[in-house]
């Protein structure tokens, strides 16, 4: 498994992670446990939960069981600021620092390696959150920060506080991003590059539109999409239908299999650091691993943008 710096300065973390939110949602211990042990086996390094996975509170407890002793040898990532019922939600100083107490209660840890905002707090002022935020790095109990789902306008401006402030930067940033979805390009991703920190994808199959497993008009039992009403009217358009049939046809022309090609464009998107990728049985974790290790040309790269509708400079 390679291993990849995440942001600049951050750890080492496997080019391929774990989502671990179907934890405590679609599987009991047993089952973590068994898809724990296929990513440990597989270099799996990065393991990314948040307190409200697992119908609040359920992945992280369900990790930290399946981790036991291997916890020191993995990067152990949560998030927090959404709504946890009676316990609250946001990113309020005096909230964070009980999120976050209840977070390495339930992985059963005394510290966390990547601790994320998951989505934007209007109410609280951002400075506030960051410097509470670096004082948890400066106490030990958080080594790194990071954040998920802020526009792009609001990572500059945490850049900006924390630079004036001397404190401790975001390194990375987890959005959505895969062949279906690229919005980030336009804004997003400039600005990471710009300040050198990772991009952590979820969602990189489109919530298994780029899997391979779906054709038009058939959606298998027991998947998201079978489940998910909201997630077919998302996702699967009919340009969307278009462009899945063009990159599978584009991926086995070239020996390969939908599955590999969107994992692959990912790893070799130079802001990614890790693609986060969620699995309910041990076979997922090899296919997806294996799926990274496609090694795209810049012909091919220039083609999957025509195939996905990506403009370039020459014809904006």
């Amino acid at each position: 498994m390679e291993q990849r710096t995440l942001g600049k300065n951050g750890p080492k973390v496997s080019a391929v992670g774990l989502g671990c939110n179907n934890f405590g949602a679609r599987l009991d211990q047993t089952a973590t446990n068994t898809v724990v042990r296929a990513a440990l086996s597989q270099g799996i390094t990065l393991f990314d939960t948040a307190d409200v996975y697992g119908n609040r509170g359920g992945s992280e407890e369900m990790l930290g069981r399946a981790l036991g002793k291997e916890r020191g040898a993995i990067i152990l990532a949560s998030k927090f600021g959404h709504d946890m019922g009676e316990a609250g939600k946001g990113a309020a100083p005096a909230y964070i620092r009980r999120a976050l107490a209840a977070s390495l209660k339930r992985l059963g840890t005394d510290y966390l390696d990547l601790y994320q905002l998951h989505t934007p707090d209007s109410e609280t002022p951002l400075a506030d959150t960051l410097g509470t935020l670096d004082e948890l790095v400066r106490e030990g109990v958080v080594r790194a920060v990071g954040c998920s789902n802020l526009s792009a306008a609001q990572v500059q401006e945490a850049a900006r506080l924390t630079r004036e402030k001397g404190q401790t930067p975001f390194i990375c940033a987890q959005d959505e991003y895969s062949l279906l979805v690229r919005d980030i390009e336009a804004e997003l991703i400039p600005v990471l590059s710009d300040l050198d920190m990772g991009l952590l994808p979820y969602f990189p199959l489109a919530s298994g539109l780029l899997s391979g497993k779906y054709q038009p008009g058939q959606i298998p039992e027991g998947t998201r999409f079978a489940s998910s009403q909201g997630a077919q009217d998302r996702y699967m358009t009919p340009q969307n239908w278009d462009r899945v049939a063009a990159l599978r046809s584009f991926a086995e022309q070239k020996g390969h299999n939908l599955l590999e090609l969107a994992f692959s464009w990912l790893a070799a998107q130079p802001v990614v650091s890790s693609v986060i990728a969620g699995a309910t049985r041990p076979e997922q974790i090899e296919q997806n691993v294996a799926a990274a290790s496609w090694q795209l040309s810049a012909e091919d790269l220039s083609e999957i943008d025509r195939i996905t509708g990506k403009q370039t400079e020459a014809t904006v």
